[in-house]
């Protein structure tokens, strides 16, 4: 759960401070392991470095010594696990992406593992109106909660966006809330032109989000390159172009919610397409040795679809569907989009343009979305079958 922080201008100060301590003590981990493994051939583990903590704090009573010991081992635990997550890409022979270096507009976020170990999540419940979580180094700092907690809070991190300071809990123990049954299922199928077509004929809009901030966003940045580097007047065109990129994604994930809370009342099986989208939206520029083709047009589809949300979508759609008591179905979408759903027949030429279907064996029409989400259901309903009997 995520509420929006309402802190003093020093308190402010203070999670600035808190931010770039932890940040500080992350390169410095990162210097360490790979000093150690340079100069000596020493692998530092996650243990060594906790240990050393004790000493960090007791030379430096101003600065490291402010913050939780349980936060900065958070920060440690971090590190740990982008080297995992390396490793993890060297043994599957992927992109290995070796842990970076944290600039100051790359670390936004510091976990507190434990309530009540160097942070207190409704600190003062005998305030009649106002709710607060105290941090340690910062006090009690307003929070506006806009919906009650539910479960027993776990965790409790603070993250910037921006000009904004958020905390997000985590929580155990929280009851899930299923909704009647209804008796529907239904295919989703996931475009461009309609973020989610239903096997049922449903089109659900697609906001183009991006596309409607571009003017604006496209003037925005160009303004940090008519400002002189390290100045004020850039920090402040840059945070301009944060800001309408955060109100693009906030837009996104409302309208994700909205279209998938429509979907958990209506349905008690959704299938869906296991989409690879990170693969889809890969660029087209090839090599020098081999250009690509017909980049600018491969360009602007990628924009589309990231415009369009599918990943926020679907991770939203699998929150609720969980919490509802509903059931999720991913099936491949390999031919979904060329298949008829009347005869089974598969073609590239039944697809006649982007909304229209005809198939070209039977002569069946109809809109190529919902002839997709047919397909799709009738996967999903199969391995669902085929799971049972297993």
């Amino acid at each position: 759960m995520k509420f929006l922080l309402r802190p003093t201008s020093k308190q402010a100060v203070a999670l600035a401070a808190c931010l770039e301590d932890h940040r500080q003590l992350y390169n410095a981990a990162l210097e360490h392991r790979c000093t150690a493994y340079r100069k000596a051939g020493v692998t530092v583990r996650y243990g060594d470095q906790s240990g050393l903590l004790k000493h960090i704090r007791a030379d430096d009573p101003d600065g490291q010594a402010r913050w939780s010991f349980s936060s900065q081992q958070a920060t440690l635990r971090r590190l740990d696990r982008a080297f995992s997550a390396f490793f993890t890409r060297v043994r599957q022979g992927r992109t290995p992406g070796f842990p970076r270096f944290k600039g100051r507009g790359r670390f936004d976020t510091v976990q507190w593992p434990k309530d009540g170990d160097g942070c207190r999540w409704d600190s003062q419940p005998e305030h009649p109106t106002a709710t607060c979580v105290r941090l340690q180094g910062i006090g009690h700092v307003r929070v506006h909660q806009h919906r009650p907690v539910k479960g027993r809070v776990k965790t409790i991190s603070v993250k910037r966006e921006g000009s904004r300071w958020y905390v997000v809990l985590s929580c155990d123990d929280v009851p899930a809330e299923p909704l009647p049954a209804t008796g529907a299922v239904a295919g989703v199928d996931m475009g461009v032109a309609s973020l989610v077509t239903t096997s049922d004929g449903v089109h659900v809009a697609n906001a183009r989000h991006l596309a409607v901030t571009a003017d604006r966003l496209a003037a925005a940045q160009r303004e940090p390159a008519r400002k002189k580097r390290g100045s004020r007047r850039r920090r402040k065109a840059v945070a301009r172009v944060a800001a309408l990129h955060g109100k693009v994604r906030r837009q996104r994930l409302d309208g994700a919610h909205k279209a998938a809370l429509a979907l958990m009342g209506c349905y008690d099986v959704i299938v869906h397409e296991d989409l690879r989208i990170t693969n889809m939206t890969r660029s087209a520029a090839g090599t020098s040795e081999r250009p690509g083709r017909n980049v600018a047009q491969k360009s602007g589809l990628n924009r589309s679809i990231l415009d369009a949300g599918w990943g926020v979508f679907l991770t939203v759609l699998a929150h609720k569907a969980e919490s509802a008591g509903r059931k999720l179905i991913a099936v491949n979408p390999a031919g979904t989009s060329r298949t008829c759903s009347r005869c089974g027949h598969c073609a590239r030429e039944n697809r006649v343009t982007q909304a229209e279907f005809a198939c070209t064996a039977c002569g069946h029409t109809a809109h190529a979305d919902v002839d997709a989400a047919i397909n799709i259901l009738r996967a999903g309903l199969a391995l669902r079958q085929a799971a049972e009997a297993a």
